[in-house]
């Protein structure tokens, strides 16, 4: 059941939630509008929603899906979480150069974009400002690159 179902059934508004729960409207409103997932949530947060709805975390958690073997979400939107603004931008291009060459005309840029955005995955690695695991999310996605099994 999602928070939203829950909230439903109890007849409660996302005003009267934040009031029960102790937590800011804008948090409340944008987990039940999707903005923000509630398995992005921390521990806190997620028991005071818990508390509030009048069921257990797990309850509340069951509407995220979670690979069972690894405990990791199936959504690996918590991947592009916190990149730096250069990698950004640098994912930005790439999208927009992937954009050209998919609509099947020619992005004679593509070759420099899709260099740089590697560099700038390579540097933030290195860096130690992204994970090696989302080092290698980004070039699954972006650079689309196979993914690479040791």
């Amino acid at each position: 059941m999602t928070i939203n179902a829950m909230m439903a059934s109890r007849n409660m508004s996302m005003y009267r939630l934040a009031q029960l729960s102790g937590l800011p409207k804008t948090t409340v409103i944008d987990i039940c509008s999707g903005k923000s997932a509630i398995s992005g949530c921390t521990a806190k947060t997620v028991w005071k929603l818990s508390q509030a709805l009048g069921c257990t975390m797990e309850e509340l958690m069951e509407e995220s899906a979670y690979d069972a073997k690894s405990g990791r979400p199936l959504c690996a939107d918590y991947l592009e979480k916190g990149l730096p603004a250069f990698l950004k931008a640098s994912i930005e291009a790439m999208q927009a150069s992937w954009a050209v060459e998919d609509s099947g005309k020619r992005d004679l840029h593509w070759d420099a974009v899709w260099c740089s955005l590697n560099a700038d995955i390579n540097e933030a690695e290195t860096e130690q400002l992204i994970t090696p695991e989302q080092a290698a999310h980004l070039r699954t996605k972006y650079l689309r690159m196979e993914e690479q099994n040791d």
